[in-house]
């Protein structure tokens, strides 16, 4: 049992309680502000009567003076008409324009028969006009760009160099607790919707714990914690009703209690120079990506880092690598698609040793741990590599893909007797996730979560925070201190 479990407890019924009457407060203190509205008003009014009759009377003067205005407009009117046609076209034709200005009463006749002409001038002189402004030739620079934004695109921008100032966040985008909120909507809506439904209006009984019990399972939490968390809520509350805050506490505080004992940063240990971290994972979990953010955090910390293209599969993860070492400053050792990993992994351990690195990140190919030839692959990864050091890898991180489920119990346990995992890394938990599984894995495995993950971005790869998980996991909406 945690020592901070009963203070998160507290403040995190708090800030679930105080999410429902938080504004009746506001509205009381705004009917002391309309009552100083007194009436003084009505005192002036009776003198004021008097001062608003002269005005009126000085309405009609202008009434007079709108009729000379109108007959000074109608005879300027065809002033100003024919004076551009007759300079926009030859003399010959200023002959004929001069004719409607003799006849006072037909002022609606040289109307249409100034504008077809004034029509006619205006198009031959717009053209040209718009004819000589010529339009800018592509520099050999700007048609180069769109490859290069391209390439941008598929990947985060690049990290700052070592010592810079830190990025200041994009405008506009949200910040990390925010987009992890975001990220866990799908299993806290779930969970506070079906909580919602069972205590509301009702006495706590055996039912409604296999109930909850049930609501908890599907949300991928396990049955073991499952269990630890209805058994929580039975305690002295038999025959009585609780709050559907209440419950959710108590799921936060428990979830927390679990979690904050397997919450570790990925430390790079002095003694082990190089240090070796190997990263493994199913297809598509992102194990690339990963490490990129992994060498980006390095370098703003100081450390050299080389990178291995292990996963000599797939042609586009080699480039990919090679796109993350340019630009966080990181050799990269790479081979031929198709080329043996093992052998590719042994260069890379000899080539960070030469140049006296600090970090080592070999990339592997995404395997299913239930292919025995891939799987006895990355077994012989690890013994080349013990070759030259015993100790290594002195890190083997399990990247899982948040949307997979129950799934990922499985892998933690297959690559956990191959390659022995040592820590966990959990991405992609986006508004489709399963963040209950993390749960489930760290109650049954106990294994290290080093960091969390919810999208490509270079920021978007955070150690990991029991406590702040396991409010979000609870439905809260603010963050909630340990």
């Amino acid at each position: 049992m945690s020592e901070k479990k009963p203070g998160f407890f507290k403040r995190l019924l708090g800030s679930l309680m105080g999410s429902r009457g938080g504004d009746a407060p506001a509205a009381e203190e705004v009917k002391p502000l309309a009552a100083p509205e007194q009436t003084p008003s009505p005192a002036p009014a009776p003198g004021s009567e008097k001062r608003p009759a002269p005005p009126k009377k000085q309405t009609p003067e202008p009434k007079k003076t709108k009729s000379p205005a109108r007959k000074a407009t109608a005879v300027a009117a065809p002033v100003v008409e024919a004076k551009p046609a007759a300079e926009a076209k030859p003399k010959a034709q200023g002959t004929k324009t001069q004719k409607p200005k003799a006849s006072p009463g037909s002022k609606a006749a040289p109307k249409p028969k100034a504008s077809p002409k004034a029509a006619a001038a205006k198009p031959a002189t717009a053209a040209p006009k718009q004819a000589p402004v010529p339009e800018p030739t592509p520099s050999p620079r700007q048609v180069a760009s769109p490859p290069a934004a391209a390439a941008a695109n598929e990947l985060p921008p690049p990290a700052s160099k070592t010592g810079d100032a830190p990025r200041t966040p994009e405008p506009g985008k949200k910040g990390w607790f925010s987009r992890l909120r975001d990220g866990l909507s799908k299993t806290s809506g779930a969970l506070t919707e079906n909580i919602t439904g069972i205590f509301t209006k009702r006495r706590l009984d055996a039912a409604t714990l296999q109930e909850l019990e049930d609501a908890l399972i599907q949300a991928d939490l396990g049955v073991d914690m499952a269990m630890r968390i209805a058994a929580e809520v039975g305690k002295g509350r038999f025959d009585k009703e609780i709050a559907p805050e209440e419950v959710r506490a108590i799921l936060g505080s428990e979830v927390a209690a679990v979690l904050e004992g397997v919450a570790l940063p990925l430390d790079v240990d002095p003694a082990n120079r190089p240090q070796v971290i190997l990263v493994v994972g199913v297809n598509g979990t992102g194990k690339t990506t990963t490490i990129g953010k992994l060498a980006n955090r390095f370098r703003n910390e100081g450390k050299r880092v080389v990178l291995a293209a292990g996963d000599t599969f797939r042609a586009a993860a080699i480039d990919q690598l090679r796109i993350w070492g340019e630009r966080t400053g990181s050799p990269v050792v790479a081979s031929s698609v198709g080329g043996d990993a093992a052998s590719l992994a042994f260069d890379a351990l000899s080539r960070a040793r030469e140049e006296d690195a600090d970090v080592l990140l070999i990339d592997t190919a995404g395997r299913l741990q239930n292919k025995a030839d891939l799987m006895a692959e990355l077994a012989k990864i690890v013994r080349v590599i013990r070759k030259i050091d015993e100790t290594a890898p002195h890190s083997v991180l399990l990247v899982l893909d948040a949307t997979t489920g129950q799934n990922a119990i499985r892998q933690v346990e297959v690559f956990s007797e191959i390659a022995g995992v040592t820590g966990l890394i959990m991405t992609k938990l986006d508004g489709t996730a399963r963040g209950g599984i993390l749960v489930a894995i760290a109650e049954r495995f106990s294994l290290p979560v080093h960091a969390i993950g919810v999208g490509e971005g270079v920021d978007d790869l955070q150690p990991f925070d029991a406590y702040e998980f396991a409010a979000l996991i609870a439905g809260a909406r603010e963050k909630v201190d340990a």
